[in-house]
């Protein structure tokens, strides 16, 4: 066996994919190259899906790789490892990822809200996740992270919905004087 598969490393974490009730991924982030296409993360994904959509377990092994997910009304939520990954160290990773998310979406996850709010969904997977390592494993220290208001962001680093909607604002509050 090889001696490398044995120490101890950061990059514990694979790939993290949300996908809808129909397996199709609504987002997906991939940190080595162990599929390296599309069509091949789409592929693993889809068969991903298949096996763990009408199970009552919560890991799975597949391809080489362990898969914790969790489901909830119509998205389902997976963090991959290596095959020798710890589990429960994937497990907080997406009880982290879960959580937060509820805290975001104000426990309204659903679909529709999780793409109204995707931008914001995917800052909290690089909050968690980056490269493969884990950054944090707290949810209220993620959306702390994420949850900018637009008031104290100079003009020149908000995207154009924050500029847009802090126009409406003002001139809403304009209108009401």
């Amino acid at each position: 066996m090889d001696v490398n598969l044995l120490e101890p490393t950061l990059y514990t974490v694979k790939a993290i994919a949300i996908l809808d009730n129909d397996g199709n991924r609504i987002l997906a982030k991939y940190y080595d190259n162990t599929f390296p296409t599309v069509k091949e993360q789409k592929a693993f994904e889809k068969n991903l899906f298949n096996k763990t959509h009408r199970a009552n377990a919560e890991i799975i092994m597949l391809d080489g790789m362990t898969s914790i997910y969790r489901s909830n009304v119509d998205l389902y939520f997976y963090v991959m490892g290596s095959s020798h990954e710890n589990e429960l160290i994937l497990s907080s990773v997406l009880n982290c990822l879960y959580d937060a998310v509820g805290q975001i979406l104000r426990k309204n996850v659903e679909k529709k809200t999780l793409l109204e709010n995707l931008d914001i969904i995917m800052l909290a997977i690089d909050e968690i996740c980056d490269g493969g390592i884990i950054l944090e494993g707290d949810p209220s220290a993620v959306v702390q992270k994420v949850a900018l208001r637009t008031d104290d962001i100079p003009l020149g680093e908000q995207t154009v919905a924050q500029v847009l909607q802090s126009a409406k604002e003002q001139l809403k509050w304009s209108l009401l004087k």
